[in-house]
């Protein structure tokens, strides 16, 4: 059966996919503990009874979520090798309602996932497993480069795809996650995974959000697009380099990768460019941006028939010309600035020069606090965010304030600055 696609980040945005290795040290619940070989009496505190209560509640989630599994085909084995020993993991509640009250400017994340010890080593990982890459790019036409700067950015070459039980994690998240429905069906996925017998439960580990492996696949993905490429009889993401190679070409492949076409180009903009066009969702021939004016910073346009212009940084940032195989990459992460790292790593591992234009660094970011009010004024005067403030900058808040800009006199870019957020309270104090 053919699964949906969906982002391998999970969108929520389950961090763990971004390759960040996080600490799963068990915690002991009371209801565990050996019982004291003091005659003495003990008091139980309400906290205690709180935990043994919730263990108690875990446990009969997982009794219903077990026959449930059963009736859809798990057989016992399986479920008692995945559930026997199944722990809920409280560091990953915290996890999953954690939100970050500042976001990461474009330029900041690119330090990190394209630094220049990442180039290295991308170089360094691409030499000793050419042969691997290069009978993915063969199989499926998508680059050695792209395939390898994807395990890069996921995992950091496989050095931090987390340690994480991928069992306990989704059962945790499954019991009390903000998408348990979600998770569910992650954890029915991965039970058909130890079914087939691609991995034990030991050893299938990842991220506290479920993602797996060198390259963080979602159990259902794995069940869709993982590859056997060393002939072993197992699509084993985990430790074997033909696999992980093989498994996320298949991935990009099925995503819409187009043989033999860049993934785009960095551009110049024209003075009096209309900015409001820098949306994913505005598609034009190359011939027709070539027409408004936009051109390669080196050489020509690619020919695209549906390409986008966008501009991460508003108007004083890098811009760029981007086509199928770019939003192939999203589909892998829907991220604008995870796209980019893949595709200037890539192009760094090949020994290209990367992005060339500069970042506005002197710009602070944003918090989510301050977007919300930034939303917040901008509905106020009129220019609609498309909904109530949620401290998410969308198409929906860069329309309105774009909106806003140009009723200013200003350059409507829809990137969000301090600077705005003053002009938007000096407007809305009046």
């Amino acid at each position: 059966m053919k699964r949906p696609f969906c982002s391998l980040a999970l969108g929520l945005c389950l961090a763990g996919c971004q390759g960040v290795a996080t600490s799963d040290a068990a915690s002991v619940d009371t209801a565990d503990a050996a019982p004291s070989s003091s005659s003495a009496p003990t008091t139980v505190s309400e906290g205690q009874v709180a935990s043994r209560d919730a263990h108690q509640d875990f446990a009969a989630w997982v009794a219903a979520f077990r026959q449930k599994a059963a009736s859809a085909g798990i057989d016992e084995v399986t479920l008692a090798a995945a559930f026997d020993g199944v722990r809920f993991q409280p560091r990953i509640i915290e996890l999953d309602r954690s939100q970050p009250e500042f976001s990461k400017r474009v330029w900041r994340y690119l330090d990190t996932a394209v630094s220049e010890q990442r180039v290295r080593q991308g170089r360094e990982k691409l030499t000793a497993h050419r042969a691997a890459a290069m009978r993915a790019e063969k199989r499926y036409a998508v680059p050695a480069e792209i395939l390898t700067a994807i395990w890069g950015v996921e995992s950091n070459y496989g050095s931090h795809f987390g340690s994480f039980s991928t069992i306990d994690a989704l059962s945790t998240l499954g019991y009390e996650g903000r998408r348990q429905a979600f998770a569910r069906e992650e954890l029915l996925a991965a039970l058909e995974i130890l079914q087939s017998g691609d991995i034990d439960r030991d050893h299938m580990r990842g991220s506290w959000a479920g993602a797996m492996g060198h390259t963080q696949f979602l159990p259902s993905s794995f069940l869709a697009y993982a590859v056997d490429a060393d002939g072993d009889g197992r699509r084993d993401i985990w430790g074997s380099i033909d696999d992980v190679m093989a498994s996320t070409a298949h991935y990009l492949e099925e995503a819409g990768w187009q043989a033999g076409q860049p993934w785009g180009v960095e551009v110049m903009l024209p003075d009096g460019f209309d900015y409001s066009q820098t949306e994913l969702s505005v598609r034009h021939s190359s011939a027709a941006w070539r027409a408004q004016g936009v051109t390669a910073r080196e050489g020509a346009l690619p020919t695209f028939d549906a390409a986008s212009v966008i501009a991460p940084a508003g108007a004083r940032g890098p811009a760029f010309l981007v086509g199928p195989n770019f939003r192939a990459i999203m589909r892998y992460n829907a991220s604008t600035s995870y796209a980019l790292a893949v595709v200037t790593l890539a192009e760094r591992i090949a020994g290209g020069d990367g992005i060339q234009g500069s970042w506005p660094r002197e710009v602070e970011p944003l918090s989510r606090t301050q977007i919300k009010e930034m939303q917040r004024r901008l509905n106020a005067l009129g220019f609609s965010t498309g909904g109530s403030p949620d401290g998410i900058v969308g198409p929906n808040t860069r329309k309105g304030l774009r909106a806003y800009q140009r009723s200013q006199g200003a350059i409507p870019d829809g990137f969000p600055t301090p600077a705005l957020l003053e002009a938007l309270r000096d407007a809305t104090a009046r």
